[in-house]
């Protein structure tokens, strides 16, 4: 399967063929613009729409199994050999793009400000998450790094992913720590690099330009427990 997103996160529309499909309702293609939900980053929704008839199939939910994408529409119709065009909630896609891109930016600031390490993080539509390990914990501090995601928000910095081969990308700092999480068969790593800010391994989708990003505004930090801290945050609506 090939997993368009991974090249160009703004298609919107593509056309392809069913390969196979499981009672009825979970559709595996042979390409797909489809993000599966995986990485913090939620699954896209939308739509399939069978080319020889016109009838249209929901997405309501696209997941990743042993290696292939499965997108869950509303009912029968499909099976393998249809040829299908897929539209992408553009958006739903759109905002998780801002988000994940804002993510990056605010965890390279607090890895540079604290030294402390991502944990994790979730995207959502109303607000986003970034978990990290801090042994002191400041909530002035950590406001003020709002600020300085909105200063580099508003260089309207370029944003660009690149697949690199193993050994290049393990050269790179922020990727060397993440070494555990490419299994040795993987021979091409994908970057996503903010100049100056951040250069990171990522499967995710992301804007081209920081300039697409609305401000932010830090909502909560949280205490979860020893050495964990929870941040979120949301864009602002001026």
């Amino acid at each position: 399967m090939k997993e368009l997103y991974l090249t160009n996160c703004y298609l919107k529309e593509f056309e392809a063929t069913v390969e196979n499909v499981k009672d009825d309702k979970f559709v595996i293609l042979d390409r797909t613009a489809f993000y599966p939900n995986s990485g913090g980053q939620p699954h896209d929704t939308g739509m399939l729409v069978k080319e020889e008839d016109g009838t249209e199939f929901p997405v309501s939910y696209v997941s990743k199994l042993q290696g292939n994408i499965s997108h869950e529409v509303s009912g029968p119709g499909l099976k393998a050999g249809d040829r299908v065009k897929g539209i992408i909630d553009w958006d739903r896609r759109h905002l998780f793009m801002q988000y994940h891109t804002a993510c990056h930016i605010l965890s390279a600031i607090i890895h540079n400000e604290t030294g402390a390490k991502i944990s994790g993080n979730q995207l959502g539509e109303d607000k986003t998450r970034v978990d990290f390990n801090l042994e002191d914990f400041d909530r002035e501090l950590i406001k003020s790094y709002e600020i300085k995601v909105n200063e580099i928000i508003d260089r309207n910095l370029p944003v660009s992913i690149e697949s690199m081969p193993r050994g290049e990308a393990l050269k790179i700092p922020s990727v060397v720590k993440l070494m555990g999480a490419f299994p040795p068969e993987i021979d091409e790593i994908r970057i996503i690099n903010i100049p100056e800010v951040d250069i990171q391994a990522c499967g995710g989708t992301h804007i081209a330009n920081t300039a697409e990003i609305p401000h932010i505004e830090i909502i909560k930090a949280e205490n979860k427990g020893k050495n964990n801290r929870r941040v979120y945050f949301r864009f602002r609506e001026d």
